[in-house]
């Protein structure tokens, strides 16, 4: 059975599915409002804030300013290229970013791969918990992001990557 919660935060209202298991649940997707290629929520699903409770307890800890390195348990689904991107992605640390270019050469891909690594990027399902957002291009561009570029530079500049816009 699928289970599902939702989380108000600054960037709108997060949706968590997961899949129970015998030590609590497996987070597989974690998706915001307007987000390209959501997941939609599956009709077979049980509503239960409380199996989420940990992975709602780093969210808000993450919102509250705190840099967070999630310990969250998450089912990973997709193809092996996408989860090798995905790999790398949770090794770019809190208040840092990289590039498309570099992490490129650091998964070893040719220059021509480089859209392929754009698109398992894209297909990210947690957002935010596994970093996606932290991959800029090479003149500092915040290039796209499924949950919209402006969420990006929210997130960027809430890790301190980028300075506060004064307005």
């Amino acid at each position: 059975m699928t289970v599902c919660t939702t989380l108000d935060t600054p960037l709108g209202e997060l949706l968590l599915i997961g899949e129970p298991t015998q030590d609590g649940i497996t987070l597989t997707s974690l998706s915001m409002p307007g987000q390209k290629y959501a997941p939609a929520v599956p009709p077979a699903r049980h509503r239960d804030p409380q199996a989420f409770a940990e992975v709602t307890r780093q969210l808000e800890a993450y919102f509250a300013g705190e840099p967070t390195t999630f310990d969250i348990t998450f089912t990973p689904k997709g193809t092996e290229f996408q989860q090798r991107v995905w790999r790398m992605l949770e090794t770019i640390p809190h208040g840092s970013s990289t590039t498309y270019g570099k992490l490129a050469a650091q998964l070893g891909l040719a220059r021509e791969h480089t859209q392929a690594l754009g698109a398992a990027i894209g297909a990210n399902p947690l957002l935010l918990v596994r970093p996606c957002h932290r991959v800029i291009g090479a003149d500092g561009g915040m290039r796209g992001y499924a949950g919209g570029v402006e969420r990006k530079v929210w997130l960027l500049t809430h890790e301190g990557v980028l300075q506060p816009m004064l307005g």
